[in-house]
């Protein structure tokens, strides 16, 4: 009943390891999540994060047993706090969804960057079944990610939808029959690509997609595009028809 941290090929994945409740999150796994997550942000190694479940599920959502415990007035939401954590982090980030990813499974993949789906996957963002409010940065990034229609639909019915269903109304970006396979395949990939862009076109993309100013964001990473190294190693790779080989880990700014 825990959090699993690996890493290989500059690949970090968390997977979410309480399969006999279909990775339901405890209090103490929502409490757990920031702290692993700060060590790998800091972590050179690490390229890109992968989220995943354990035994054929991504997360049933928060542990209705615990609900008390995870939702608490006087510090916020636990869960809102790991979803902050996982957005905040500073590399691609990646959920592989299989099986039921549902309420706060939702919450978590949409704090992921993109959203890799199995043919088979159910989602569900469920607290009309309870009588409970959504947390409201949960509900903002859903709104923003599918829409205020495509939001409502899911949050008026509960109703699960299928992995077709998801990927019509921009919920995942990809759907694949073996889903790990695909996300391993991408996530090497952009190990291989500038981390010093990756994390710049998140910084800007985020700030875009929640209405704030990016100029001088925009002004920050080109000050760091000229101090760090990746630029003339792109370049050199391009015309020596070699695959390159970046070395930029962190902003210096």
């Amino acid at each position: 009943m825990s959090l699993r941290r690996e890493i290989a090929g500059g690949i970090a994945t968390i997977t979410i390891d309480r399969p006999g409740k279909r990775n339901a999150m405890t209090a103490d796994m929502w409490r757990a999540l920031p702290p692993l997550l700060d060590g790998l942000a800091a972590d050179p190694a690490v390229r890109a994060l992968v989220l995943t479940g354990a035994g054929g599920d991504f997360c049933a959502g928060a542990d209705i047993g615990e609900l008390a415990a995870i939702n608490r007035p006087d510090d916020g939401h636990l869960s809102t706090a790991a979803e902050e954590a996982l957005a905040a982090f500073p590399k691609p980030t990646i959920a592989a969804i299989e099986g039921f990813c549902v309420g706060g499974g939702c919450q978590l993949a949409l704090a992921c960057d993109l959203r890799f789906a199995a043919s088979g996957a159910r989602f569900g963002i469920t607290p009309a079944k309870l009588g409970i409010v959504y947390p409201a940065s949960a509900t903002a990034r859903l709104v923003r990610q599918t829409g205020a229609s495509a939001a409502k639909y899911l949050l008026f019915s509960a109703d699960l939808v299928d992995a077709a269903h998801a990927l019509r109304i921009g919920l995942v970006d990809e759907t694949a029959p073996d889903v790990h396979a695909r996300v391993a395949e991408f996530a090497a990939t952009l190990a291989t690509r500038s981390l010093l862009t990756q994390r710049a076109a998140k910084d800007i993309v985020d700030a875009i997609a929640a209405g704030e100013p990016v100029e001088a964001k925009v002004r920050g990473w080109l000050d760091e595009v000229t101090a760090g190294g990746d630029v003339a190693e792109g370049v050199a790779a391009f015309l020596e028809r070699r695959p390159p080989s970046f070395t930029w880990t962190a902003p210096t700014h």
